[in-house]
């Protein structure tokens, strides 16, 4: 299967346009690639493709999350979920053009027939929302994994009336406008041609039956609001950014769908002293002169606590260290990644009289050893500039 295009580069916008510039660009290619009016063998598939986008940025809580996880933000839509309450009907109203009858003759079907989910089975069961909760941790925690219970507010089922929304015991009738079908069908006449639109019936707001006593816990919705105590458990290894799927612990179902499922997004804090990068860490140690010089056994942290590190004389700043195995644990596989301990020689701001003799003294004596390395780095750079 092809990978999915980005939203923004289907409707040739940038990610910083406004509702205006998307609906424009919209209309603009839904006139170009419409199977009733496109000559274009791939119209219907561009068609659906402009529409998804559209549908998905012209919604400010979708497009939220579609920039901040991309397409992955949109696995727990349906379909039928990323085109509820797009006004496609006010979209092609607005071309400006006067008459009736279209160029196919045809007829202008529906954007929900055209993606095969028009008809009843808009008001059939649908499933839940998904639900995201963010979790922050520390790089400990990340390199051990932990258990935790953590407090998340979504929608379940109301256990008074069960999701029949009305208070039990009392009786519900059939919907006389929709006749129990929960949606009505509008026709309008445009220049391509006839747009039929189904939509869920405004008197029973799609239930197909009235209910006259609602239930007096969730005032006839059906579900409530409440916050769970879910137990999750964070794997070792785990990376800032990862999400973690927990099933069914998402928004309850609609008429009898399943639950959606929880998503809990995990941060791991900036650390102190290391720096990450996938499996392996890096730590930046400052050592003395002396210690870089002459060599010295030093203690490294790691996570697992301090080891004895050697360095070796003449050790230069920026030199890299490698203590395999103290890294953070693979997620995918046994064993861990390294320890990289940089050092990083400093330099006294404050010496005292005899420290000042003592480097005089040795700058006497190394004077010529470090004169020949200044003279070949210059005679580098003057290599490299007359060439």
């Amino acid at each position: 299967m092809a990978e999915k295009r980005d939203y923004y580069e289907v409707l040739g916008v940038d990610k910083g346009a406004d509702k205006k510039e998307i609906k424009k660009a919209y209309r603009k290619l839904a006139m170009k690639y419409h199977p009733d009016v496109s000559e274009d063998p791939e119209s219907t598939e561009k068609f659906k493709e402009i529409s998804e986008a559209y549908a998905v940025l012209s919604d400010e809580e979708k497009k939220q999350t579609y920039d901040q996880y991309g397409h992955a933000g949109m696995g727990g839509f349906s379909q039928e979920d990323i085109f509820n309450n797009v006004n496609f009907e006010d979209i092609f109203r607005g071309f400006g053009f006067g008459g009736s009858g279209g160029a196919s003759g045809g007829g202008f079907e529906s954007i929900f027939d055209l993606f095969g989910f028009g008809g009843g089975h808009r008001n059939g069961p649908r499933q839940g929302d998904d639900v995201g909760y963010e979790l922050r941790i520390t790089l400990e925690e990340a390199a051990t994994g932990i258990e935790r219970d953590i407090e998340v507010p979504h929608k379940k089922i109301c256990p008074h009336c069960h999701g029949a929304k009305a208070e039990p015991g009392t009786d519900t009738k059939t919907c006389e406008t929709c006749g129990g079908s929960g949606q009505v069908r509008h026709v309008n006449n445009t220049p391509l041609g006839q747009f039929a639109t189904v939509r869920p019936c405004s008197v029973c707001k799609g239930e197909g039956k009235i209910i006259e006593t609602p239930c007096s816990e969730c005032q006839g919705k059906g579900i409530v609001r409440k916050t769970s105590t879910i137990h999750v458990k964070i794997p070792a290894g785990v990376e800032d950014g990862s999400r973690l799927r927990v099933p069914g612990e998402g928004d309850a179902g609609v008429r009898g769908g399943p639950s959606g499922d929880l998503y809990v997004m995990i941060h791991v804090k900036k650390h102190k002293l290391f720096h990450r990068e996938g499996s392996d860490l890096t730590y930046e140690m400052p050592i003395s002169f002396v210690q870089a010089s002459l060599g010295d056994t030093v203690e490294a942290p790691t996570l697992d606590g301090a080891v004895d590190l050697k360095i070796p004389a003449g050790t230069q700043t920026g030199t890299s260290f490698r203590i395999k195995g103290h890294g953070m644990p693979h997620l995918r596989w046994n064993g861990k990644g390294n320890l990289y301990i940089k050092v990083k020689i400093i330099t006294p701001k404050k010496l005292s009289p005899k420290q000042k003799e003592l480097l005089q003294e040795f700058a006497e004596v190394s004077g010529d050893e470090i004169y020949a390395e200044q003279k070949g780095l210059f005679d580098k750079f003057k290599d490299a500039i007359s060439h």
